[in-house]
């Protein structure tokens, strides 16, 4: 398996490749995590926060571009927003 740091800077490289998607719809996502078990942890803000599509946006989206991009990848899971 790759060293952390360099599957790090892949997970981050991929989220700005998705950014403008999301930003174009009014929402956006921003990287909270990645865990020991190769799980990136999101958070979806603005308007994908809220979205009830929102699920399906981090799962058929950014899960299945990062996935795709770094193979290591086992899941992109979403944590809450502290937004109000």
């Amino acid at each position: 398996m790759e060293d952390k740091e360099i599957i790090l800077r892949k997970v981050k490289n991929v989220l700005e490749q998705v950014r403008p998607y999301l930003q174009q719809d009014g929402g956006d996502v921003n990287f909270v995590e990645l865990t020991d078990d190769m799980v990136v942890m999101v958070e979806l803000t603005g308007a994908c926060g809220n979205c009830p599509h929102s699920t399906m946006t981090l799962k058929n989206g950014i899960e299945t571009v990062m996935k795709k991009a770094i193979p290591e990848i086992k899941a992109v899971e979403r944590v809450q927003s502290l937004e109000l």
